[in-house]
Formats: structure tokens, sequence, C-alpha cells
């Protein structure tokens, strides 16, 4: 049957209930009252990767610490792709929005009243917050503000209450968004709304908006192991993309190097605060291996440890190595960990007399829809926050906990752009949206989901991940397009809306990041090519783009045809 679509007029329509999304759509609740705010999230409220985020938000709040300093870690670990401006813009409203975070009532780790770290003993007289500041690798000081470890879990809580209490501001549970609608603006193109499928009436709901935010997050879910929770499947990214936007860098993929151990879609994190705290990596016989690798050991960057942690699974065989925490006293792991003490403990380890088995998981994008750090995209009216964005901030490999920091810098940017600057948008409700025919009890269909889903999962583990090859590259790229083809065909009569638009979106970021990798024929920061293994500056020293009007990814697509559900907008 063919569904005709209800649709919701709004201001604003905000895709992602995370740090991202929910921080900015606050901040224009708050800017302009007299705006309409929809915040459209997939599941319910609380699921994003702001919520899983455990270890904090790397800014500089000691006087032992400087701007300058955090800003030179941040571009050292980015391997020569940051974008110096837009890193010091975002270091600099650090404090600030760690001020707004805990007037909203986001209630961060303070020091002890005993305690004699380096922040307590300048303590001045003023009653300022002193805030427990963590160490974590890639940084050269203590700057990572947190809630024990569980960070990202308090920041949403804090945020969704706030959002509850915005007049102007109605947020829409367990809705998928499907495809940016546009239409025609002068010499370019511009977002009018998104189209939703809503799960619990299942119908199809158009959002018809002057600005639409996409702040959905990243794409773990393209691997079979990641930290992410099940919903980071790229879905903003794809979406944008078939829009028209620019991407950027989907070849830099962060794996976490300290992953639990198990045979689980969603890997329990054991953040990088615990190697901070004195955790060491050792090998299953015992061998501290990360001094033959890095002079910072165990403190050296993320892409540093997972490939150390790769090359030593490799030499030895092994499923896992071990994350040997005894130095930390028991008294500190309960106190500082006490949420990874618990999941560990339910998965039968406990860390107070045992180490920790880790591996490397999927963890974070750096690259994403090419945007300005306010979020605006080369579609007019589209916008863009957080791990979906590619500001330039990460470069070729993020330093830790500066994710959260960019996300709700970002935001702010994003919210005061968008305050500035709507009423230049005039509305452009009622435009043409695409009519899916479903076809249900299909068994053929339910298969392909399925079989697909799985076999591109492996497929990206196998040939995309820590340590690359051209020839692996080549053979992944070939059979994605082999599966975007086959989804193009059947998408029209896929009866698992939810599934189908996932496999859809993951199928097509997949590809994409397959083709920005072949492309960088270098190693560097988190894109290791065996064979290519060295940075060649005189080359590659530049951000990989892909834009949908000329590159032949999307003349692919547009050869599929309209009936795949994968136009690119011309």
């Amino acid at each position: 049957m063919t569904m005709k679509p209800e649709r919701i007029e709004c201001d604003v329509v905000v895709i992602g209930s995370g740090i991202g999304g929910l921080s900015y759509s606050l901040a224009v609740a708050e800017g302009n009252p007299q705006l309409s705010v929809a915040i459209v999230t997939k599941k319910e409220q609380r699921e994003s990767n702001t919520n899983y985020a455990q270890g904090g938000i790397a800014t500089v709040m000691s006087p032992l610490d400087s701007f300058e300093s955090h800003l030179a870690d941040t571009i050292k670990t980015g391997a020569g792709l940051c974008h110096p401006e837009v890193v010091e813009k975002v270091v600099r409203r650090g404090p600030q929005a760690i001020k707004r975070l805990t007037e909203i009532g986001v209630c961060f780790t303070q020091l002890s009243s005993g305690s004699t770290s380096e922040s307590a003993s300048e303590k001045d007289s003023s009653d300022k917050q002193e805030f427990d500041l963590a160490l974590e690798g890639g940084h050269s000081a203590k700057r990572v503000i947190h809630a024990d470890d569980l960070t990202g879990r308090e920041i949403e809580r804090a945020l969704l209450t706030a959002c509850r209490n915005a007049p102007n501001m109605r947020l829409y549970e367990n809705r998928i968004a499907s495809d940016v609608l546009t239409a025609r603006s002068g010499n370019g193109i511009c977002a009018t709304g998104v189209v939703t499928f809503d799960s619990t009436t299942e119908r199809y709901v158009i959002f018809d908006a002057r600005i639409v935010m996409l702040a959905t997050g990243g794409v773990g879910q393209v691997y079979q192991y990641t930290t992410n929770p099940s919903i980071a499947t790229g879905d903003g990214i794809a979406m944008a993309f078939r829009a028209g936007a620019a991407v950027a860098n989907l070849e830099f993929v962060q794996f976490h190097p300290t992953a639990f151990y198990e045979e689980a879609e969603r890997s329990l994190l054991i953040s990088e605060a615990v190697r901070g705290h004195g955790g060491i990596l050792r090998t299953i016989k015992g061998h501290a291996f990360m001094q033959d690798y890095d002079s910072r050991a165990d403190l050296a960057p993320r892409d540093i440890v997972a490939r150390a942690i790769d090359s030593e699974l490799k030499k030895s065989g092994e499923s896992h190595v071990l994350l040997d925490i005894s130095s930390i006293s028991t008294e500190d792991i309960h106190s500082r960990f006490p949420n990874i003490y618990q999941g560990c403990l339910d998965r039968g380890v406990d860390i107070t007399k045992e180490a920790i088995p880790v591996v490397p998981s999927a963890h974070y994008l750096c690259g994403g829809i090419r945007a300005s750090l306010e979020g605006v995209t080369n579609v007019k009216g589209l916008l863009v926050c957080g791990e979906s964005a590619h500001t330039g901030m990460h470069g070729a490999n993020r330093l830790a906990s500066n994710s959260l920091l960019e996300a709700v810098v970002m935001a702010e940017f994003s919210a005061e752009w968008t305050v500035a600057n709507i009423e230049k948008f005039s509305p452009t409700f009622g435009v043409a949206a695409p009519e899916y025919t479903r076809i249900v009890n299909r068994d053929t269909e339910n298969i392909i989901l399925a079989h697909e889903r799985k076999g591109l999962k492996q497929l990206m583990s196998d040939y995309l991940g820590i340590v690359r090859s051209l020839d692996r590259l080549s053979l992944a790229r070939e059979r994605l397009l082999n599966i975007n083809a086959l989804i193009g065909r059947e998408f029209a009569h896929l009866p698992d809306v939810y599934a189908a638009l996932e496999l859809r979106n993951v199928a097509l970021v997949a590809l994409l990041m397959t083709e920005m990798a072949l492309q960088r024929h270098e190693s560097r920061g988190l894109h290791y090519l065996a064979d290519y293994p060295e940075a060649n500056d005189s080359r590659w020293k530049h951000d990989s783009i892909i834009e949908p009007k000329s590159d032949s990814v999307s003349g692919l697509l547009r050869e599929i045809g309209e009936i795949s559900g994968y136009h690119v907008s011309d």
C-alpha cells in the first residue's frame, strides 16, 4: 500500500537527541522564544552516543594548564589535518561551555576537601567550583572534566530536563529520519524539511521546517564490534549526501583501544581515564608492550595504542590483551570507576582482583558532513552538529575527550547563527516527498535485511579496520557497490522500515568511507595503509572531500534510478 504522510510545521527541526542536538535546541529555544523547535529522536530520548560517553569533556580549567597547550595537543594528535583556527575557537570556548552545562544542572565530579591535586593546591579564596581533572592519552596536562565514569549520561539527564521545560520545544520519540526534503533556491539547493517514520503508528511524518539540523551521531554500526549504541548507523551523513551535501575525511575512524572483550554488538567501553589513572596494557603472557611502540607508553594517543594492540594480537594469535589495573587501589576503583567496575562484574570479571580483557572496537568518526564551526553546509538551511560533522577540529585523529567539547561548543555557535539568520529562510512548506510502498510478510526481503546487514558489518571489520591494504579496499568497494545496488532495487518493498532505512544508510556510508580510504595513498592518523606506511605531506596533507555533484559515487547512485531510493539532488 502507498502511505500519504502527515505533515508537521515548525521553524527548526533537529534530528538527534545527544549532546549536540539537545544543546543546540535549548540554545535556539532560549535565544528566540518565538521559534518553534521540534526534536526528532530515533529511539528513546536517552539513547545516543552521548549517553555512553565515559571519559568527559577536555577543557582548560587549571592554572597549570593553558589554551596554547590544549591547542598544541589537539593539533599534534590530528596528524597534520586539524584546522588550527577551528581548534582555537573550540578550545577557547570550552570553559564557557562548561559554565553553561553547570548552569543547566550538570553535576561534574568535584575535588574532595582533602585533595592535594595540582588544581587544588592552586585554589584561591573565591567560591568557584574546583573540578576533579583527569589525565588521558595525548594530553600534556590534567584537563578532562567528568561526572564519575558516566559523564555522557549525566549531561544527557540535565539537558533533557532543561529541554522538557522549554515551552517552545517538543520532542518526538521513536521516529527515524528517512530523507532531507530540498527545493531549488537561486543557484543552489535549500533544505525544506525532513521525512520521518513513526514506529508506533507505522506512518510517515514530514516535518516542514525553515532550518534542518542533523545531530545524528556516528557510524559505529558499520562495524561488527563497536562501542556505539545500535542507533549509530550514519543516518545523518547518508541523508545529507543524498540531499547534495559534501562529506569529508570519512576514512578516519577511531577505534577505541580498550573495549571489554566479548561477543556482543555493542562492547562495554573501558575509559581512556583508566590508563590515565595507572592502567597498563599487557600481553596474555604479562609483557607491558606499549613501551615498545611509543615513548608515552600507555598514555600514547588512541590510534597508536589501537595499532599496537592489533599488532600484538596478530603476532600472538590471541583474541585479546589485558589491561592491568593492579596499581589502582580498590577504593579508587569503586570511587572513580563505579560503572566500569559494575559493568565488568556483570560480565564475570572483578577488576579489583583481575585484569580486564580488552580489544580495540570502532568508536568515533573524525570525518562527516563538511561544515563550518557554525554547522553551515553547502545546502542552504541544512546544518550539522557533533560527530556527524566535519569541521576540521579533529583532523586525522581525535584527542581524547575532545568530542563532547566540540559537540557542545559547536551547538552554541550553530544556535547563535540560527537565531541571527533564520529570518533569511522563508518557509517552504509542502514540498513533495517520496511515497514508499510497504509490502509486508515477504520472507525474501526479511532475509535480505538480515543477511546484507550482517555481511556488510563483517566486510567493513575485515577490510576497513585498523590496518588496511589497497587490495582489500578494492575488494570491499566492489562488494559494497553490489550491496548498494541490491538495496536500491529492493528498498521500496522492504517490510521492516527501521531496518530497511538503516541498511540503506549504512551501505551508502560504508561505500563513501571505502572510496575515501582508497583515494588516500598514505598512512596518516587513523588511516593506516600497509601499501604506504608513511605519511606523504607533499601530496596528502589535506582533507578528503566527496562532492555529490561531481563524484563518481553519486554518478553510480543516479544510474541506479529513482526507484532505488538513492536520488541525489542535482
